[in-house]
């Protein structure tokens, strides 16, 4: 028989010393569920396997075996990949491709907040449209499109949207696949979390629905940093092979060609015998993560509503809009008590005061519930 450790003068359980800071701002993982092992041994291999080709400036379509993985992976022709630094580089380079100063485009309403600010830095008019929790309003999408908005482009996050953690519907992945047909406009699907799913049955990609290789209204971005690690920084674009060859050239003025030692290492790792079991260990922890940040929620904050995600990092919190709240100051009493948050308006253009993103893939299941009781009184806190 095991017994709990003993306070010698007074005989109580001692309970572990809670961390001085807890973190659900960063959508990272935290170091324990990184493969660092095998990540390192990746590495070896890759110059052990191809020392020229992981230590030349190589092409700016990516490392060539990785740019052809993915391609396999997507079951479309090379010439429809190109493997950037990162997906957010992907994403820059086709805002640089589709958005000039006045050029129409309808995202999320909340979404991630580099997309906002990429979008305004190009002097893009950008339509938010409501994210319900099966995604996008898709008849505030038509009601746009039927009231002569022509955007370029709309771009989705359909699977565990940062920030809110919600997934698009079936029905409304094909609903705006035809909306973009009909009204000639481009679907990008950024989808950097799909891979991290730990309940629930997968969706198709709106990429598939479109016929994968034949699609002509998707460009699809998705990235390692999510499923290998945040550091590696490779990312990819899958599209029209005319759309990729106009950002290869773009990618060519910009750096010559990407970081051939990451993708490389990349390459060697997912085709290695340690990513699918790494990639498992990943799910595992993020499932009690949130399981764990749910019951917290329910406990500390039962005014809150909030939805459980089937699986990414991300989970949207929505406090009572008729009580007032100051998600400033509310910020700024959890990080007084050693918390720290993303508020909700980080990720919209107007509004968010009653609402903040709360990361849990950063954030070990023993310190979750003391996270959040800590958040609980901040909000309280704030309320004076």
């Amino acid at each position: 028989m095991t017994h709990s450790p003993t306070d010698s003068d007074t005989g109580q359980t001692q309970r572990p010393t809670p961390p001085a800071a807890i973190s659900f701002a960063r959508g990272a993982p935290s170091t324990d569920i990184v493969d660092v092992e095998g990540l390192k041994q990746a590495a070896v291999a890759a110059f052990d396997n191809d020392p020229a080709g992981v230590t030349g400036y190589g092409t700016a379509i990516g490392y060539v075996p990785l740019r052809r993985w993915i391609a396999q992976k997507h079951q479309v022709p090379e010439d429809h990949v190109l493997v950037t630094n990162g997906s957010m580089q992907a994403d820059a380079f086709l805002f640089d491709e589709y958005v000039k100063p006045g050029t129409a485009v309808i995202t999320e309403r909340p979404t991630y907040d580099r997309t906002l600010l990429g979008l305004r830095q190009r002097g893009g008019e950008v339509h938010l449209v409501t994210l319900q929790e099966d995604g996008i309003d898709v008849d505030e999408v038509e009601a746009l499109l039927a009231g002569g908005l022509r955007p370029a482009l709309a771009h989705v996050i359909p699977n565990f949207q940062n920030p809110a953690g919600y997934t698009l519907s079936l029905a409304k992945r094909e609903r705006l696949l035809a909306l973009a047909h009909e009204y000639d406009f481009l679907l990008f699907e950024d989808d950097p979390y799909v891979d991290v799913r730990f309940t629930g049955e997968p969706l198709p990609r709106m990429l598939e629905l479109d016929g994968g290789a034949d699609s002509r209204r998707v460009v699809y971005a998705c990235s390692f940093s999510k499923t290998v690690c945040p550091g590696i920084r490779v990312g990819y674009l899958v599209g029209p092979p005319e759309v990729i060859d106009r950002i290869r050239v773009r990618a060519t003025n910009t750096y010559i060609a990407p970081n051939m030692v990451a993708q490389g290492t990349v390459y060697q790792y997912v085709t290695g015998d340690r990513f699918p079991a790494a990639l498992e260990r990943v799910k595992t922890a993020l499932a009690e993560r949130v399981g764990v940040l749910d019951e917290a929620l329910r406990r500390h904050l039962p005014q809150a509503t909030f939805r459980r995600p089937e699986g990414g990092y991300f989970l949207w919190v929505s406090l009572p809009e008729d009580e007032g709240h100051d998600v400033a100051a509310i910020v700024r009493e959890a990080t007084a008590r050693g918390v720290t948050i993303v508020p909700g308006t980080d990720f919209l253009l107007e509004g968010g005061e009653n609402a903040f993103r709360l990361a849990y893939s950063g954030v070990t299941a023993d310190v979750v519930d003391e996270g959040v009781r800590r958040l609980a009184e901040a909000i309280a806190a704030a309320r004076g």
